[in-house]
């Protein structure tokens, strides 16, 4: 059995349900039931065969709804490994880190080309932090204070994930200055990331290697798996195409307001809503989250 959970940012109603419950029949997926999750925002349609084709014929459905279409027996799961910045919080954080040093512009394009995966991603990590040479350590703290926001339905993901039983682990290409108080803010177990180097107050341009790239964020999943985890009960999450292999590697591999390679990359992707749609398609209604 699949299921199908449809989760609008605005609202929807049973017409939505019923059209998409036409369109499994009509491709058919043999839809079983329909059920709300939360009345007028998140529903379940339950169906038998052919999750591949229920995905593409219910990708438009309504207006501003997401879909994600999964394995029902296996929906809630047991690790959650996430990217950072897009994803975890608002911003790419080296392009704010940037603006300090006067040359974000500079940055954010090498940024935008690395995360469409234009640009090998090491290389333009090490090219990106040259540039910052000189920046006075102390910009780091004020950046993160300053521009540092945590991404809507973040915590409750992690929270709620972690009160359930699941180990959850923040991923990250960006650096650990950022990433460790993030973590902690959110509620994640574990974080990964590279390590800038600094001397006398001020960044030297490098990080230490070896980089937080794709290979290292795929090798976190796969460490996981081998530590115990089914991978049918893993959740991957991210926007980059350093996300791509952990995002094919995980059971529910997502793209979240991704870049089009890594779009075309996942199995599901959320385009509307917040990361409180990774909670639905688990099944679990709001009235059961742990919030702030």
């Amino acid at each position: 059995m699949f299921v199908a959970t449809l989760v609008a940012s605005g609202s929807m109603g049973q017409g939505d349900i019923a059209e998409a419950t036409g369109r499994l029949a009509a491709a058919g997926c043999t839809p079983v039931d329909g059920v709300w999750l939360d009345e007028g925002k998140a529903a379940d349609i339950f169906f038998g065969t052919d999750p591949v084709t229920a995905r593409a014929v219910l990708t438009d459905i309504g207006e501003a709804i997401d879909v994600i279409v999964q394995p029902a027996a296996t929906r809630e799961k047991a690790l959650l490994i996430a990217d950072m910045d897009s994803t975890m919080i608002t911003v790419e954080c080296i392009d704010e880190l940037a603006d300090y040093a006067g040359i974000k512009p500079q940055i954010a394009e090498i940024t935008e080309r690395a995360m469409r995966g234009e640009l090998d991603f090491a290389g333009a990590l090490n090219e990106r932090v040259a540039l910052l040479k000189g920046l006075p350590d102390s910009a780091i703290d004020q950046c993160r204070a300053e521009r540092v926001r945590i991404m809507p339905g973040a915590k409750a993901l992690v929270r709620t994930m972690k009160a359930r039983g699941a180990r959850t682990l923040l991923v990250s290409g960006g650096f650990t200055r950022f990433t460790d108080p993030v973590a902690e803010e959110i509620g994640f177990d574990a974080n990964v990331a590279n390590v800038l180097e600094i001397a006398n107050g001020a960044l030297l341009g490098t990080v230490a290697t070896p980089i937080v790239d794709a290979a290292r964020k795929l090798a976190e999943l796969e460490a996981a798996i081998a530590g115990g985890v089914d991978r049918a009960l893993t959740l991957a999450v991210g926007d980059g195409a350093n996300d791509i292999p952990m995002i094919q590697g995980a059971g529910l591999g997502v793209a979240y307001h991704a870049k089009p390679k890594t779009r075309a990359a996942a199995a599901a992707e959320i385009v509307h809503g917040d990361l409180s749609v990774l909670l639905y398609a688990q099944g679990i209604g709001s009235a059961q989250w742990v919030r702030d």
